[in-house]
């Protein structure tokens, strides 16, 4: 089953995240499927987080896409060559975002190792965001697209249980100061295509 625009338009960015954790990634370009586990997310809780880009409601070209209802993708280039890929969540106008970090490769595996210009599975293949995006072939094109799509989340019926569920801090967000020790990474414990990135 798709995920419903409902499951998105929650208030809750935290639990969403959380909740995100054993659904199934799944891009369809030109009649090619590729699919995979989310095994790690983090929430952005738009204007009152300073790891946020939409911090104190700052809108720009780049983050208009946050200010849409959830359920859309958001997709921006980091260090000028990865493409991470965002879930908007909550109601328009409410900048929350789910940054998706890694997943567990399902189906289009062949593709997604041309993709990445790999000649066998390994957890690199899709652990970290960049890696993940260029996998599934996603880019910054795909911004603003409805979730419903070619880009969709669908629950397969995977259930990780609370105690396989670790709570962390974020990547990369240490200029948030107090906002980056926020326990906002969620991800499945002993799960190899979990990224190496470190939080705080």
């Amino acid at each position: 089953m798709i995920l419903p625009e409902s499951f998105y338009a929650r208030k809750d960015v935290v639990k969403i995240a959380r909740e995100l954790l054993g659904k199934v990634l799944v891009t369809e370009f030109d009649g090619v499927l590729t699919s995979g586990i989310i095994v790690e997310t983090e929430a952005y809780a738009g204007a009152t987080d300073k790891a946020s880009h939409a911090y104190g409601n700052r809108r720009t070209k780049r983050t208009e896409v946050m200010y849409m209802h959830g359920g859309a993708a958001y997709v921006y280039l980091c260090y000028g060559i990865h493409h991470l890929f965002n879930v908007v969540t909550n109601v328009q106008d409410v900048p929350h975002a789910i940054l998706i970090r890694a997943i567990e490769p399902l189906e289009g595996i062949e593709t997604m190792l041309t993709r990445r210009g790999k000649d066998k599975l390994t957890p690199s293949l899709t652990a970290g965001p960049g890696a993940m995006s260029m996998a599934l072939g996603i880019d910054t094109g795909h911004t603003g697209a409805s979730l419903q799509e070619q880009i969709r989340i669908e629950d397969r019926g995977i259930k990780v249980p609370g105690k396989d569920i670790v709570a962390a801090t974020r990547v990369g967000v240490a200029y948030a100061l107090g906002d980056a020790l926020r326990p906002y990474r969620f991800f499945i414990k002993g799960n190899k295509y979990v990224s190496k990135g470190k939080g705080l």
